[in-house]
């Protein structure tokens, strides 16, 4: 008897990679991982090694790919960290430079001379963004002006550029394929949000070489081959990571909110099949493109999230592991008037403010080290309260969340959530559901499901968290945070 068919997920995180092994069932059947390291050059500045990327990518593929056999692989997906950007020589596929990550601040006062400029209504008007360092096209700006590997490769032609799945589809395929799905290519403020192709004026305005940008394609289909697992292996899936996760988690109908608690917090409402604009400083992204259409999602970034929890540990030491943090928020009864804004790399939206930087308020001679764990997790439904506010104010009122990342193994964090909000809150029995976003979208590609519709079977929920919280109670939590926040902003 034959085995079934297995898809192999390429999850390329912010701190770690992962390489995942689904069947059409939605079950993992196999998965391997490894860290990745952050590198800090300078205060507000983030890279990665490329190479190190490259090579902890195929070191867990070819584990999984070992473990389950290959010749059960029917296809990969790849899903990655959107706005890290990378430069590499297209004859050999060496990095050129660090990758500069989407976490990185180099270019914020690039961005501020721009909006002074006033070309902000214009840029959101095509691209659906902000100006922000968070977005790849002012990294790209800045490398060609300040790395000279760079400039030289763009001025020869040799130079290849783009997002990290762009980067990893070229090595995978050995250099046949220079492409990127439409999901990433909307987060480099370089391509028109309607047409889903690059705008060449603002490929001129932030000096971007045309010829080494890659190609824009589908998030599903034959988008390549890669030959290195021991047989020819087809690459028939593509999504950024917020994306991937809100295929993941069935959000495919206009209204369907998601929301990843990871590195940072990201929220993707589904808006339908015409470009949204918001007047609430919110993100038009392309939710997935299909046959050459695409849809789209409004969407709120938070820069920090479980980066949160992780300086608890790494920076102030008051915890040896993120589990701990679940036992210390239920031991007190809330904060204790504490409240941590984690603006550790400026606020993202709705505030999208790259200048100001984190704050602990509050505290008092009876703040415990189980007050600042809880305003920690309070934080993330905050800012996640803050971004529901924003659509609303744009029109989308959302019954429920569905939840993934991290930090949502935390009950307490869900049901926050859920009180703060003020509705239900679902959390999926695979939270992997970034990696699963890229195996439903892979195996629809390859044709192994007829459609997105049909792959949605794929997600099961694992628990319901329903608000409990008296009213009066969450007003005047939120309005400790407003006070909070207006602090950082001052």
């Amino acid at each position: 008897m034959t085995a079934a068919p297995l898809i192999l997920a390429v999850d390329e995180g912010t701190t770690s990679t992962r390489a995942v092994a689904f069947d059409l069932s939605g079950n993992i059947v196999d998965a391997e991982g490894a860290p990745l390291g952050q590198h800090y050059p300078r205060p507000g500045w983030v890279e990665h090694d490329a190479t190190e990327i490259w090579e902890r990518t195929l070191a867990c593929a070819r584990a999984v790919a070992a473990r389950v056999g290959v010749d059960r692989l029917a296809a990969i997906g790849l899903t990655n960290q959107r706005e890290t950007i990378v430069f590499w020589d297209r004859r050999t596929g060496e990095p050129l430079a660090p990758a500069i990550v989407w976490q990185d601040r180099r270019t914020a006062d690039l961005c501020e001379r721009l909006r002074g400029e006033g070309i902000e209504p214009d840029v959101q008007k095509r691209t659906g963004l902000l100006l922000d360092s968070y977005f790849s096209g002012t990294k790209i700006a800045w490398a060609l002006e300040n790395w000279p590997a760079v400039a030289d490769a763009a001025r020869d032609g040799t130079l290849a550029l783009g997002t990290v799945d762009s980067y990893l589809l070229f090595r995978l395929t050995g250099g046949r394929v220079h492409a990127t799905d439409a999901t990433n290519a909307a987060r480099t403020l370089l391509m028109d949000l309607a047409t889903c192709a690059w705008d060449d004026g603002l490929v001129a305005r932030f000096g971007a070489p045309r010829a080494a940008l890659p190609a824009i394609v589908d998030c599903a289909g034959p988008l390549g081959e890669t030959d290195l697992f021991g047989r020819t292996v087809p690459i028939t899936g593509c999504a950024g990571d917020q994306q991937a996760a809100a295929i993941g988690q069935g959000c495919l109908s206009p209204g369907l909110v998601k929301a990843t608690y990871g590195t940072g917090t990201f929220v993707l409402a589904h808006a339908g099949p015409t470009p949204p604009t918001s007047r609430n400083r919110l993100l038009s992204t392309v939710a997935w493109r299909l046959d050459g259409k695409p849809a789209y999602a409004l969407e709120g970034s938070i820069f920090v999230a479980g980066s949160a929890v992780q300086w608890l540990r790494d920076g102030l030491r008051v915890i040896d592991s993120a589990p701990e943090t679940e036992a210390l928020a239920r031991s007190v009864p809330d904060t204790g008037g504490v409240h941590l804004v984690p603006a550790f790399a400026g606020l993202g939206a709705p505030y999208w403010r790259a200048d100001v930087r984190g704050a602990l308020t509050g505290l008092t001679g009876g703040t415990t080290r189980a007050h600042v764990v809880r305003a920690c997790l309070e934080a993330m439904s905050h800012q996640t309260a803050d971004l529901f506010d924003a659509l609303a104010a744009d029109g989308v009122e959302p019954a429920r969340l569905r939840v993934d990342g991290g930090m949502v193994a935390n009950d307490w964090v869900c049901q926050d959530l859920a009180d703060m909000l003020d509705i239900t809150v679902e959390r999926p029995r695979v939270i992997e559901t970034t990696a699963m976003g890229a195996a439903m979208l892979a195996a629809v590609g390859a044709g192994l499901l007829p459609s997105l519709e049909a792959a949605q079977a794929m997600w099961r929920p694992d628990r319901v968290f329903s608000p409990a919280l008296d009213g009066e109670v969450r007003a005047a939590r939120r309005a400790g945070w407003r006070k909070a926040i207006a602090q950082v902003l001052a």
